[in-house]
């Protein structure tokens, strides 16, 4: 894929960029191992200073930097404001709770023979993020914030049709003061990655986006053996039970599955409802769906903008064709415009079964699929029914139910009567295909440390020498 920003309204490809050359990607690593150097030998108060002054840039630019995103990969102007508000608000949650994060944990020294026993948590040295265009900030941010503030430097491969925005946010941390190199955009390619990752200086990877992008950076990563942290796919469940607000429900149901334009991995793809509350959810659902305002992303009117690509436009629309063509029906939607660019309209599709694409692969744009169930059992049978294990919603005002989804669900999080999201507070991930390892809270910003072990005896023989190696 070329580096370039092509509007996904009208498909014109404004501006190109050359991929950094091998010299140049060297030079950024080595800056990034200098850095880091020079990071991990400041103080944590010193780094959260630095991170609130990425805050106040965040903030003072948010609308000119809301206006590069909307451009490059077609989200609306509102969310694409949203979305830099939310990331100087994690930079603010780290750069507050950094140093209580990274403090030295006591443990039991007596129990081990030590006058003093405690966990500590360094940095590893440089990390090499690959990004998604989906959220090309927030993605960026919520590894970035962390790693930073822990004393570790960043290396950003950005997805190749938002370089705009990885230039800025690859000039973001120097400008609010981390040394020289502490965080580099290198528009390069996936397939310089490799060459990246394999250079002893790269301590770890994360990577937001697909399994075969996942599995590819996994295996690179074991060979070397280096950390990686795996942010993949979703195709999240929507449970709705006979107890649940089915208003409130259908409202949020159709934020939940076009929220981006409907290009989330956390995005709500499988609605599975239970027969006695099945057509008067339909009903609701599909009605906001279809109410939905497609249009200009910069008209603050707008509910869904384009999708980014040309290519994902048409994987929706050729899934959707699948299952119509295989006896679902299309209860709204599912005819691509006659109009320049890369639109799909918000779109509810019913009857599947196994044998057609929706039942089993992600859908990433605004496109539903019903699933009517008779039972709790069947529900998490058909929502656990997939290889993905991201997020689940599940609505019901029954407590009992309630406890139940949140331990039956296999998932990284599960919401009960509300929209799954990402919050800073919270750890954030996946299991089975969605992938390993957590984002955001304390252990987020602990996945590239080392946490260390620390025993200190009383100065004479150890207490534990002879004891057992291991």
């Amino acid at each position: 894929m070329p580096i370039a920003t092509t509007d996904p309204a009208t498909g014109e490809v404004l501006r190109t960029y050359d991929e950094m050359p091998p010299d140049r990607i060297d030079a950024a690593i080595a800056a990034a191992h200098r850095a880091f150097a020079e990071l991990r030998g400041t103080s944590v108060a010193q780094r959260a200073r630095w991170l609130t002054a990425a805050a106040d840039l965040l903030d003072a630019e948010r609308d000119d930097i809301a206006r590069v995103m909307t451009t490059e990969m077609g989200k609306t102007y509102a969310a694409a404001k949203a979305e830099a508000a939310k990331c100087a608000a994690a930079c603010r949650f780290y750069a507050d709770n950094a140093e209580r994060f990274l403090a030295d944990e006591p443990a039991d020294a007596a129990a081990v023979g030590a006058r003093r026993a405690v966990v500590r948590y360094q940095p590893i040295g440089p990390v090499l993020a690959v990004m998604p265009w989906n959220f090309p900030l927030w993605q960026v941010i919520r590894f970035a914030a962390p790693a930073l503030t822990a004393g570790n430097t960043g290396l950003l491969k950005h997805a190749s049709n938002v370089p705009q925005t990885a230039l800025w946010l690859g000039e973001l941390f120097g400008r609010a003061g981390f040394p020289e190199g502490a965080f580099t955009a290198l528009l390069v390619g996936s397939s310089a990655v490799e060459r990246i990752l394999t250079d002893p200086r790269v301590r770890a990877a994360t990577l937001t986006g697909s399994e075969p992008a996942g599995r590819s950076i996994a295996a690179i990563a074991g060979r070397e053996l280096k950390k990686t942290v795996l942010e993949l796919g979703g195709s999240d469940p929507f449970v709705v039970m006979p107890s649940a607000d089915l208003d409130r429900a259908a409202e949020v149901a159709t934020t939940a599955r076009c929220q981006n334009n409907g290009q989330s991995c956390i995005a709500a793809k499988r609605f599975i409802v239970h027969a006695d509350v099945f057509d008067a959810f339909t009903e609701r659902f599909v009605d906001r769906m279809a109410a939905l305002r497609v249009g200009d992303p910069m008209d603050e009117r707008t509910d869904v903008g384009p999708l980014a690509s040309e290519r994902g436009r048409n994987e929706v629309a050729a899934q959707v064709r699948d299952a119509a063509e295989r006896g679902a029906r299309v209860l709204c939607g599912g005819e691509v415009p006659d109009r320049p660019g890369w639109w799909y309209p918000p779109t509810v599709v019913t009857d599947l079964t196994p044998e057609m694409r929706m039942w089993g692969e992600e859908v990433f744009g605004p496109a539903a699929g019903l699933y009517r169930v008779s039972s709790y059992d069947e529900a998490v049978e058909v929502a656990n029914g997939t290889s993905f294990g991201l997020g689940a919603n599940a609505w019901t005002r029954d407590p009992e139910e309630q406890e139940r989804f949140a331990t039956d669900l296999d998932a990284g999080s599960v919401f009960v009567n509300g929209m799954t999201t990402s919050y800073p507070q919270l750890p954030f991930g996946g299991v089975r295909n969605s992938g390993y390892g957590r984002e955001l809270s304390a252990l987020g910003m602990r996945e590239f440390c080392n946490v260390k072990t620390v025993w200190v005896g009383e100065g004479g023989p150890s207490a534990g020498a002879g004891a057992h190696a291991e």
